[in-house]
């Protein structure tokens, strides 16, 4: 059925539902004779079929030690985000390390007074610290 279908359905209904009261008796028992054998004539609603295996549905916790091999699943999963948090804060702490020690390394070539004065005044300078503190 299309929607101008299922308005006119709704119109009639509303408007023998107005009148009901009004009806003569022959009219309402052969309204209620159709009525009857338009359910007769309906297709029975099929059941729905889901396939749900056990332990899939959302929020079924599911008893953690009664498949063998689930909680070699969930290490499974596990073990590699594990591995990659450590490699990255591994990774994060090395190149933390390596910042300083090139700054310590500039900071004690200004100390240790090997670059005069004037160097200090110099674009150039400035662009050597900042290559030096890049690598």
């Amino acid at each position: 059925m299309n929607s101008k279908e299922i308005n006119y359905a709704f119109k009639v209904r509303h408007a023998l539902n107005e009148n009901l009261d009004n009806l003569p008796a022959p009219t309402v028992d052969r309204l209620a004779a159709a009525r009857k054998a338009a359910l007769a004539r309906k297709k029975k609603d099929a059941p729905t079929r889901v396939l749900a295996r056990q332990g899939v549905l959302a929020g079924h916790a599911g008893n953690f030690f009664s498949d063998p091999l689930s909680w070699l699943m969930r290490v499974g999963v596990a073990a590699p985000i594990l591995a990659g948090m450590v490699l990255l804060s591994g990774l994060y702490q090395y190149e933390q390390q390596h910042r300083i020690a090139a700054a310590a390394d500039i900071d004690a070539a200004v100390l240790s007074d090997e670059l005069p004065p004037s160097a200090y005044l110099d674009r150039g300078f400035s662009a050597y610290l900042a290559q030096q503190q890049d690598q």
